[in-house]
């Protein structure tokens, strides 16, 4: 076996050993009081239920598309759909089982100190972070292996190409089920807990008496960590394998090919132990600044990364700093050296520190924006709601310019292949990224368990000051999916753009694809421009779509809450216990009917598009149009997802901003249970399906929506 492959193997293997073995560690940890284990139980017991309902039902859509896949595409095919889908569910799956494990014990440790605390938290982070990266690489290379070492599949054969394209596909399938169902549910309970319980009621959040509690916390392991695993597994699997894909298209006449296919699993197979060394770095320091602690970590890997990546170019056979390559794309020949593409990893490390630190700049406590919303909340409810979608819709214009820099620097350097190495970079720091995220909601449940078992106020204001980090890290990772999700699916369209050349360069004479390969995609055609609005128009559909479910789940809810109190008044007295699983099980209902069918809203459009415009204009029009539209979606979808997220996330901790006591611009002080406090919290409520529903959902659709039409073509070509 080839010992690039085999180093990206072998590193898959020890990113799940991590995993593995932190795992064990974590278990031993002090579980809290007989109180605290209750609750803890009541969720763990909720998350199972939910998510055994939720893979049910993705199980069945999953069977339809595998068996269509072995008809139109072959057993490879499906198979590679299956490990993708598989796989994609059980990142999900064990996010959740150790958040619901972990939460408890960070309560419990933030009762002891705030550094025990943080390091628990972050470890469990960790532990699902090093599950996605390492069980991601590992299926990639895996089944690469076998169709290429087993079944002697090279470069040039369409079998190949068609079975990694697929294992993207069943990654991303699962992921967008998983982010909008995940996302449905947690925010339904949150929006409408938050709504009877602070607005009408005057309690806390996360109060014991507030029957909506258990679903919410509930919410936050199988949106935030099953959710957000999910997605970025998908995400790692499908730019990798993006990334495979072109250096075959492009390469393929060359003696490197096979290198230049492997070179992106090798990337993250160094970063995967870069970032498990970046684990030990995360440690509170003497100033208590949980941002910087967890960044020592972050910072860490990323300069690891570099040296790593470096070697990797420098010393692995095959490649070299000096050595000279060169395609052919679109008309144009590129040539640049093994240094060259060491330059486009490191731009895909730039590009990743510049989401973070914007993000964090639109999200963080005491920033500008988060101030501003919280300033603009001391005037009331509409005041709030129009200055955070005013930094919303602000917050995409950095990014945005980041990405063109991005795009535009990697270009100049390597061309479209340049660009897919960047983003295969950024992808490679997937298990620290995943740590940090996995860090906000364990945190959010530390805070929920910690209120719920009446620990004393200090270590709610521990758990309260974790959370607040958490909900950055949470928006930081979002941000991050989604820039690394708007280069991943560029590339994607660079796969199908050259695709359509290469069938048409190898088709008969008056076959489907003849004279397919000089397609320009100009706007002087109208069914481009179609296509750019049809694709223009799908993440607005979409988000419109997750956030009218959530609304719908959080208006039971409302209902559900008040019922209680009405009907129970010994439940605000606290002398009776509330009926939390009559809340679990209303919201699971409704999140798997609602998630269905705007999850297939990116796997049908292409076709039915591709379809309607072939009958009526023709071949060439219907290939337009469907590149187009691929363009459309990933412009727009870039924007409302980054809208979404930071947006959702300024609200947020503009809320929490008061918890503490928000001071204004008049030296007043406005405390929790405030009238601006309250108008906090309505923002909040439009934020959180903003920034946990909506806009992370979007990351995945963009890329399904690329990879069905990547899967036509190899549709239409088996079938010419």
């Amino acid at each position: 076996m080839n010992i690039a492959l085999m180093l990206a193997i072998v590193a898959g293997i020890l990113g799940l050993l991590y995993g593995i073995v932190q795992t064990f560690g974590l278990l031993k940890a002090n579980a809290g009081s007989a109180r605290m284990q209750e609750i803890a139980a009541a969720i763990q017991e909720g998350a199972a239920a939910y998510l055994k309902r939720q893979y049910t039902t993705i199980a069945i859509v999953g069977v339809v598309i595998f068996v269509l896949a072995f008809v139109f595409l072959g057993h490879l095919s499906a198979i590679g759909f299956l490990i993708g889908s598989v796989l994609s569910g059980a990142a999900g799956y064990a996010g959740m089982l150790i958040s619901v494990r972990a939460n408890v014990r960070t309560a419990q440790a933030a009762s002891e100190s705030l550094a025990k605390g943080l390091k628990l938290a972050f470890n469990a982070g960790a532990i699902t972070g090093l599950f996605v990266a390492g069980g991601a690489l590992l299926g990639v290379s895996g089944y690469y292996a076998y169709l290429t070492e087993v079944l002697k599949l090279g470069a040039h054969d369409r079998d190949l190409i068609n079975a990694l394209v697929s294992l993207g596909f069943g990654a991303s399938l699962i992921s967008i089920f998983a982010r909008l169902g995940g996302g449905i549910f947690t925010k339904g309970a949150d929006v409408g807990g938050d709504m009877v319980g602070k607005v009408e009621a005057g309690i806390p959040e996360d109060d014991p008496r507030n029957p909506a509690t258990i679903a919410d916390n509930v919410g936050d392991n199988v949106g935030d960590c099953a959710g957000m695993a999910a997605d970025l597994f998908e995400t790692y699997a499908v730019t990798t394998v993006a990334t495979m894909v072109l250096a075959a298209i492009f390469f393929g006449d060359s003696p490197y090919v096979g290198m230049m296919m492997l070179l992106p699993l090798v990337i993250c197979g160094v970063c995967i132990v870069t970032s498990i060394i970046g684990t030990y770095f995360v440690r509170l320091g003497k100033d208590n600044n949980i941002m910087n602690a967890l960044y020592k970590g972050l910072i860490a890997t990323g300069l690891l990364s570099i040296v790593a990546i470096a070697a990797v170019i420098k010393y692995l056979p095959g490649l070299g700093f000096d050595t000279v390559f060169s395609y052919v794309s679109a008309g144009t020949t590129f040539t640049f050296t093994g240094m060259t593409l060491f330059y486009c990893g490191l731009v895909g490390l730039a590009v990743t520190a510049g989401f973070i630190v914007v993000t964090e700049y639109y999200t963080a406590t005491g920033k500008r924006p988060v101030v501003s919303i919280a300033q603009a909340s001391v005037t009331g409810h509409g005041t709030n709601v129009i200055q955070g979608l005013a930094v919303s819709m602000e917050a995409t214009a950095v990014p945005a310019l980041i990405i063109v820099a991005g795009i535009i620097g990697c270009y100049l350097l390597a061309g479209l292949f340049g660009i897919a190495i960047a983003t295969t970079t950024m992808l490679a720091l997937a298990g620290m990224i995943v740590a940090l995220d996995a860090f906000g909601p364990v945190t959010d449940n530390a805070g929920g368990i910690a209120e719920m078992a009446g620990l004393p106020p200090e270590v709610r204001h521990t758990t309260d000051a974790l959370d607040a980090v958490g909900n950055t890290t949470k928006a930081v990772t979002k941000g991050y999916a989604i820039g690394s999700a708007g280069l991943g699916a560029l590339v994607l369209f660079a796969a199908y753009t050259s695709d359509l050349k290469y069938f048409a360069e190898h088709a008969l004479p008056g076959s489907f694809f003849e004279g397919m390969g000089n397609l320009t995609f100009s706007l002087s055609s109208p069914w481009v421009v179609v296509g750019l609005l049809i694709g223009g128009l799908l993440p607005y559909l979409f988000g419109g779509m997750g956030m009218t479910a959530v609304g719908r789940a959080a208006q039971a809810v409302v209902e559900e809450v008040r019922k209680q109190f009405r009907e129970d008044p010994g439940i605000m007295a606290g002398t009776s216990k509330p009926n939390y699983g009559r809340a679990v099980d209303m919201l699971t209902k409704a999140a798997i009917r609602e998630m269905v069918v705007p999850s297939l809203l990116p796997v049908l459009s292409p076709i039915v598009l591709f379809v309607i415009v072939y009958f009526i204009g023709g071949a060439v029009p219907a290939f337009e149009s469907l590149g187009a539209m691929l363009l459309g979606v990933i412009v727009t979808g870039f924007f409302v997802a980054v809208s979404m997220t930071s947006g959702g996330g300024a609200w947020d901790n503009a809320k929490k901003s008061f918890e503490d006591g928000f001071v204004d611009k008049d030296g007043v002080r406005h405390l929790k249970g405030s009238e601006a406090h309250k108008a906090s919290v309505t923002g909040d409520t439009v934020g959180d399906p903003y920034k946990d529903t909506a806009g992370p959902a979007v990351n995945p659709m963009i890329k399904i929506t690329n990879i069905v039409a990547l899967l036509m073509l190899a549709v239409i070509a088996r079938g010419a």
